[in-house]
C-alpha cells in the first residue's frame, strides 16, 4: 500500500484517460514514465513491446474493473507503479465480466518481481473493496484519489460493514438503546443533507414520488371502501405527507420510507368490520386503538424491545420481504384483471379500454425495467446510460401517460382515482371526538391496541432490518429504537385526527435504497450475472422532498387525473419485481425449475445437499402460503402473531437440519468468497 501512495505522491497518476483500448492507455502510461525521467525515451519501444507480448500470453484484466499489466526490463533502475483511471471503461476480457476502468502498471528491473508481489496484493485487496471503487470513480483530483487509497489503507482494506444486528444490543436501562441510536446517528446529521445534493437524489425523488403516491391513493381508495368512507385517500395523503417529512427529518434511518402498508390496511379493515357488526362507533374506537398502540410502541422503544430483532434471521426476513413483494404484484395483476371484468359496463369501447390499459401497464413495467438495466449496457456514453438508468421509472410513467393523453379522444381510460377537492372523505371534522367515547370502550380497546402494536413493531423493524442489511453496505449506522419511538408518536397524532397509521413500508424503502445505490453487475464463476451494491448515498433530502411533493399534490389534485390508473399498476408491478432482487428465497425457488447440472456455484449450492436445500426452501414457501391465507381470512387480526411465530419456528428447525446446514442457508450475508473473483 505504501508504494501505491508513493506513486500518487510522485505524480504517477492519470485520471480520466481517453483511450479506446488497453494498449492505447498503456502507451500513455509509458509516456508518463518517460516524462518523469523514470524511463529513457529510447527504451519506451522495448517496454511497450514487452507489455504487449505479456498481454498476448495472458490478459492483465483480473476483475473488479482493474487491469494489472507488468513488465521487468534491465533498462530500468528501480521499480515503479503508474496508476490510470480511464474516462470510459473498456472491455478487456475480465473474468467477472466487468469492464476495466482502472489500470495499475507495474514495471521495474528484472530482479524486482518479488518487490511488486506486495503491491499486486494491495491492488487486489483495494479493488475487491466496493467502497474504494466507488471513491476512486468519483475522485475529481489526484489528491482525492490519494485520499481514497489512504482511507482504505487506514481501515485495513475492505472493512466489514455493520452487521444487521448493530444497535440491537440490550442496554439494560430505560432509553438506553434510544440514546445510543441518537449518539450513533447525530454525527452524520449534517452529511445527511449534504449527501442529498446530487443528481441521483433528484432521480430518486421523482421516481419515489410516483412510487409512494401510487400506493397512497390506491390503498387510500381501498381503505375508503373497506371503512365506508370513514378513512380514505385524502386522509392517507395528508398522513403520508406529514408523517413522511417528520420521519425523514428526525428518524435515525432516513432511507426507510413510512406509508400505508398491506398489513396495516388489513388490520384497519378487520377493525371496521368488527365495529360495524357490533354497532360500535368506528372512529372513536379507531382513535383509542391507535392511542393504546402508540403507548405500547413507545414503551417498546424506551425499553429496548427492538433488541428482540436479534433473533430474527434471513429465514424470517426473506419470507416477510416476499410477502410484501407479492402483495404489490398481486394488487397490480388483480386490478388489471378487474378492468376486463368491467368490460360489459363500458359498451363497445370496453375491450379497447381494457387492452390499452394492459398495454400501458406492461409498457410502464417494461420501460422502467429496461432503463434500470441500461447502466450495464454497451450503448451510448456512460453519462447518458447513468441518466437513463436513474430516471428510468420517471421516464416510463411520463411516456405512458403521454400515450394515454393523445389517445384520450379515441379510448378514454380510467384516471388515477384522486379526490377532486381537499377535505375528509366523508365530510366529517378532522378532529375525532374520542373523549366522548364511553369508559368501557376506552379500556376494551387495549387488547386490539396490543395486537396492533405487535404488527407495528414487526412491520417497522423488519423493514428497517432489511434496509440495514450488510449486503447494502450502509455506513452511517442503524437506529431501531429511535425510529420505533417516532413511529409511535406519529401513530398517536394520526389517531386523534382519524388518519391512517403509517409504518416503514418495505417495498418503497427498498426501492428508495436501490435508487440511491451505485451498483455493478458481476458475472460469477458459473457465468450467472448478479448485481452488487458498491455505495448508497445515505441522505434525508430525498425523503423530505418526496413527502413535500406528496403534500403539494393536494393543491394539484385535478392534475393527477391525467395519469391513467393502469400506469400506476405497471409501477406496482415494477416495484414488486425489483424488490425481489437479492432475495435468496426466490433464487432458491428458481432452482426447482433448473437443471441440477447447471445450478449456480453459490455458497449454499456448494455446501448443502440438494435435498436439504430444497426442503429448507419448501418450508419457507409453506410459511409464506400460511401468512397469505391468514392475512386474507377472518383471522386476519392475528396476522402479526403469525409473523412473530416465524422466529421460534425457525429455531425449531434445528431439530430437522444440522447447525452447519442452517448456518449456510440462513447466513446473515453472503460469504466474502461469494463476491471474490480473483483467480
Amino acid at each position: 500500500m505504501k508504494r501505491l501512495l508513493e506513486a500518487c505522491d510522485q505524480g504517477l497518476l492519470l485520471l480520466d484517460v481517453s483511450a479506446g483500448s488497453l494498449d492505447s492507455a498503456i502507451q500513455q502510461m509509458v509516456g508518463l514514465l518517460v516524462h518523469k525521467g523514470l524511463l529513457a525515451a529510447t527504451d519506451a519501444g522495448e517496454m511497450l513491446s514487452a507489455l504487449r507480448d505479456r498481454e498476448r500470453l495472458s490478459a492483465s484484466a483480473i476483475g473488479h474493473a482493474v487491469a494489472v499489466p507488468h513488465s521487468y526490463l534491465s533498462c530500468l533502475e528501480k521499480p515503479s507503479i503508474v496508476i490510470a483511471r480511464l474516462k470510459h471503461a473498456i472491455n478487456a476480457g475480465a473474468p467477472d465480466g466487468l469492464p476495466t476502468r482502472f489500470i495499475f502498471l507495474l514495471v521495474g528491473p528484472t530482479g524486482a518481481t518479488a518487490e511488486h508481489l506486495d503491491s499486486l496484493a494491495s491492488v487486489a485487496r483495494l479493488m475487491a473493496d466496493g467502497e474504494f471503487r466507488y471513491l476512486a470513480q468519483i475522485a475529481k483530483t489526484p489528491a482525492e484519489f490519494r485520499a481514497a487509497v489512504a482511507s482504505r489503507s487506514q481501515e485495513e482494506i475492505a472493512p466489514v460493514p455493520p452487521k444487521s444486528d448493530e444497535g440491537l444490543q440490550y442496554s439494560g436501562r430505560l432509553l438506553g438503546g434510544l440514546m445510543a441510536d441518537i449518539r450513533r446517528r447525530l454525527p452524520h446529521y449534517a452529511s445527511d443533507f449534504l449527501d442529498g445534493l446530487n443528481r441521483k437524489c433528484v432521480a430518486s425523488t421523482l421516481f419515489l414520488f410516483f412510487a409512494c403516491m401510487a400506493p397512497t391513493i390506491i390503498f387510500g381508495g381501498l381503505m375508503g371502501k373497506l371503512t365506508d368512507g370513514h378513512i380514505g385517500a385524502v386522509e392517507l395523503i395528508v398522513a403520508t405527507a406529514f408523517c413522511g417529512v417528520v420521519y425523514a427529518l428526525f428518524a435515525g434511518q432516513p432511507l426507510a420510507l413510512i406509508g400505508g402498508t398491506g398489513p396495516m390496511l388489513a388490520f384497519t379493515a378487520i377493525l371496521y368490520a368488527y365495529c360495524d357488526s357490533h354497532e360500535i362507533p368506528f372512529l372513536p374506537t379507531y382513535t383509542w386503538v391507535g392511542i393504546w398502540t402508540a403507548i405500547f410502541v413507545v414503551i417498546m422503544a424506551i425499553t429496548d424491545a427492538s433488541c428482540l430483532m436479534r433473533f430474527f434471521t434471513r429465514f424470517t426476513d426473506e419470507i416477510f420481504a416476499a410477502l410484501i413483494s407479492l402483495i404489490f404484484i398481486s394488487e397490480a395483476v388483480k386490478n388489471l384483471i378487474a378492468i376486463y371484468h368491467r368490460v360489459p359496463e363500458a359498451a363497445s369501447q370496453g375491450y379497447g379500454i381494457a387492452n390499452l390499459s394492459l398495454l400501458l401497464a406492461l409498457g410502464t413495467f417494461y420501460v422502467a425495467m429496461s432503463l434500470s438495466r441500461f447502466r450495464h449496457s454497451h450503448l451510448l456514453l456512460p453519462a447518458v446510460r447513468e441518466f437513463l438508468a436513474d430516471f428510468g421509472p420517471t421516464i416510463a410513467i411520463a411516456s405512458m401517460a403521454a400515450i394515454a393523453y393523445f389517445a384520450r379522444d379515441v379510448t378514454p381510460l380510467e384516471p388515477l382515482p384522486a379526490p377532486t377537492a381537499f377535505g375528509t372523505t366523508s365530510g366529517r371534522p378532522w378532529l375525532v371526538p374520542f373523549l366522548d367515547a364511553p369508559q368501557w370502550l376506552i379500556w376494551a380497546t387495549i387488547a386490539p391496541g396490543l395486537l396492533c402494536s405487535v404488527l407495528v413493531f414487526l412491520d417497522q423493524n423488519i423493514t428497517v432490518r432489511l434496509v440495514n442489511s450488510p449486503d447494502n453496505r450502509l455506513k452511517k449506522g442503524s437506529s431501531y429504537h429511535l425510529d420505533l419511538g417516532i413511529v409511535g408518536v406519529l401513530i398517536a397524532i394520526c389517531s386523534i385526527f382519524g388518519l391512517p397509521w403509517l409504518v416503514a413500508a418495505t417495498v418503497r424503502s427498498l426501492n428508495h435504497l436501490r435508487s440511491l445505490a451505485t451498483t455493478e453487475e458481476v458475472i460469477d464463476k458459473s457465468g450467472v450475472a448478479h448485481t452488487q451494491i458498491l455505495h448508497v448515498r445515505e441522505n434525508r433530502i430525498t425523503g423530505i422532498s418526496i413527502h413535500i411533493l406528496i403534500g403539494m399534490s393536494l393543491l394539484l389534485l385535478p392534475a393527477l387525473h391525467y395519469i391513467p390508473l393502469a400506469v400506476l399498476f405497471g409501477l406496482f408491478l415494477y416495484m414488486g419485481i425489483v424488490s425481489m432482487r437479492g432475495n435468496q428465497f426466490f433464487q432458491r425457488i428458481g432452482l426447482w425449475l433448473t437443471d441440477p447440472a447447471l445450478y449456480p456455484s453459490t455458497h449454499y449450492v456448494r455446501r448443502v445437499s440438494k435435498k436439504t436445500l430444497h426442503l429448507f426452501t419448501l418450508i419457507q414457501f409453506a410459511c409464506l402460503v400460511v401468512l397469505l391465507i391468514v392475512k386474507s381470512s377472518v383471522f386476519g387480526i392475528f396476522f402479526p402473531l403469525f409473523i412473530a411465530l416465524l422466529v421460534p419456528f425457525r429455531y425449531a428447525l434445528g431439530y430437522l437440519f444440522s447447525e452447519k446446514d442452517l448456518a449456510v442457508l440462513d447466513a446473515e450475508e453472503n460469504p466474502i468468497e461469494e463476491e471474490e473473483t480473483w483467480s
